[in-house]
C-alpha cells in the first residue's frame, strides 16, 4: 500500500479546525464566557417559512408508498430545481438553460471535486489570500500552483499579469476572505485573459446574493465567459442551507476542450461518484427560488447586511482601512500596531471575547489582517463593535 504523498504537503490542520481548538480551549477554561463568534462564516437565522413548508410537504410525500422517492433519476438534479435555478439567473439578466445547471451538495464540494475532470499537468492560478479549499484540493492532486497577489494597493482584487501562464484560474467574487467585489470591466479583463490563454475560470459565486446594483453577480454576465468559465452557486449563505447542503454548478454548452463538452465530463464524474442531493432538500431548494421564498430570504440577507454596515461604520469611525461589508458579509482589515493575524486573534479571544479569523490562514498576503463575518446576532454584532473600538 502507498499513500498519496501529496497529502503530506498540506498544512497539518485545516484553518477552521485550528480556530475551533483554540476557542474550545478558551471555553473550557472560562465556562462563564460571553464569546461573540465572528470567525466561521456560518449563518444564524433559521430557514424561512417557505422552505420549511416545502420540506414538510416533501417529507410527507416520502412517508407514502405512492409518492416515495428513492434514488434520484438524475444525479444532476430534479428538473423542477434545475428549472428554478435557471429562472433565478434570468431574474438578474443572465441566460442559463436548465440543462446547464448541475445540482450538488454545496459549492465547497463542487469546487473541490471539479478538478477531477482536469489533468494534473494544468497550472493553477489562485489569488492570495484565498479560500483554502482552492489550494488544498490542487495540492492533493500534485498540481503546480501560482499566485496572483492581492493586497492593499490593488484593493485585494488582483488582475491578470502579462506573461503569467495559467490553465485553471480561480476567482471568488464577492471574495472570501476579503469581501472585495470585481466590477464588470475587471471581470472582462479576466475573461479576455482566459480566452487568450485557452484557460478555464472556476468562478465561485457563493456570495452573489449580497451584491448590489451596478456590479456583476455572475461571470456569465460577461460576454465570452460561456466559452471559458464554470460557475459555482450556493444556498448556504443565500438561504441558510449551511446545515442542509445544497448548491449548484453552471457549465454552459459552449465550454469545450478539444471538441469535448466540459459539461459532459462533469455529468459523467457526478454519475460515477455522486448519487444526487436528497429529494426533500431539492424541494426545499426549489422553494428558495419561489416568489415568496425570495421575499422572505431577502429579509434575512438585509439583516446580515445591516450587521455588516454596523461593522463597517465602526471601522470607519476608528480610521481603520478595510475591504468588504457593502456587497459582502465579510470585512477584512489590518490588525492594529503591526500585530500578526494570529496574535490579534489571540488578543481578541482572550481580552475581548471576540472570535475572528486571522488573515494568515488564507495565505501569505493575509499576514497582519483579520476577517470578521456579519452572520451573527444583531445585538451581539453591536456589542462586538463596542468591544473592538
Amino acid at each position: 500500500m502507498k499513500l498519496n504523498a501529496n497529502f503530506q504537503n498540506l498544512e497539518q490542520s485545516y484553518l477552521f479546525v485550528t480556530i475551533a481548538q483554540k476557542v474550545n480551549a478558551y471555553t473550557a477554561a472560562h465556562p462563564d464566557n460571553k464569546l461573540i463568534r465572528m470567525g466561521i462564516g456560518d449563518v444564524t437565522l433559521p430557514l424561512v417559512p417557505a422552505v420549511i413548508e416545502a420540506m414538510h410537504k416533501a417529507t410527507d410525500e416520502m412517508a407514502k408508498k405512492e409518492t416515495f422517492r428513492g434514488y434520484s433519476p438524475d444525479s444532476s438534479g430534479y428538473p423542477f430545481l434545475r428549472e428554478a435555478i435557471a429562472g433565478y439567473y434570468g431574474g438578474f439578466g443572465v441566460s442559463v438553460e436548465p440543462g446547464e445547471v448541475f445540482v450538488g451538495d454545496g459549492a465547497k464540494s463542487d469546487v473541490g471535486n471539479i478538478v477531477d475532470i482536469f489533468d494534473n499537468s494544468n497550472t493553477i492560478l489562485v489569488p492570495d489570500p484565498v479560500y483554502p479549499v482552492y489550494v488544498d484540493t490542487n495540492i492533493m492532486a500534485g498540481r503546480k500552483i501560482v499566485y496572483a497577489d492581492a493586497n492593499m494597493e490593488n484593493g485585494f482584487l488582483p488582475m491578470p499579469q502579462e506573461g503569467q501562464k495559467a490553465d485553471i484560474i480561480y476567482i471568488c467574487s464577492p471574495n472570501n476572505p476579503t469581501g472585495a467585489v470585481y466590477n464588470y470591466e475587471q471581470l472582462k479583463a479576466w475573461v479576455d485573459y482566459a480566452l487568450d490563454q485557452k484557460a478555464v475560470i472556476l468562478f465561485d459565486a457563493a456570495y452573489e446574493c449580497f451584491v448590489g446594483e451596478g456590479l456583476p453577480r455572475s461571470i456569465f454576465a460577461i460576454p465570452g465567459a460561456e466559452k471559458c468559465a464554470i460557475e459555482f452557486g450556493s444556498l448556504s449563505k443565500t438561504a441558510g442551507f449551511t446545515g442542509m447542503r445544497c448548491g449548484y454548478t453552471v457549465i454552459k454548452k459552449e465550454l469545450q476542450a478539444d471538441g469535448v463538452p466540459v459539461s459532459k465530463l462533469w455529468e459523467r464524474r457526478q454519475g460515477s461518484k455522486f448519487n444526487g442531493v436528497s429529494y426533500v432538500t431539492q424541494r426545499a431548494a426549489e422553494a428558495v427560488f419561489s416568489a415568496e421564498g425570495q421575499k422572505q430570504i431577502q429579509e434575512n440577507i438585509a439583516y446580515y447586511k445591516r450587521n455588516a454596515a454596523v461593522m463597517a461604520q465602526a471601522l470607519t469611525n476608528k480610521g481603520v482601512w478595510f475591504t468588504g461589508g457593502a456587497n459582502s458579509p465579510y470585512l477584512w482589515f489590518r490588525c492594529p500596531e503591526g500585530m500578526s493575524g494570529w496574535d490579534y486573534f489571540d488578543y481578541l479571544l482572550n481580552e475581548k471575547e471576540i472570535v475572528g479569523t486571522p488573515g494568515e490562514g488564507f495565505g501569505k498576503n493575509g499576514a497582519g489582517c483579520m476577517r470578521l463575518t456579519a452572520f451573527g446576532d444583531a445585538e451581539k454584532t453591536k456589542e462586538a463593535m463596542e468591544r473592538l473600538k
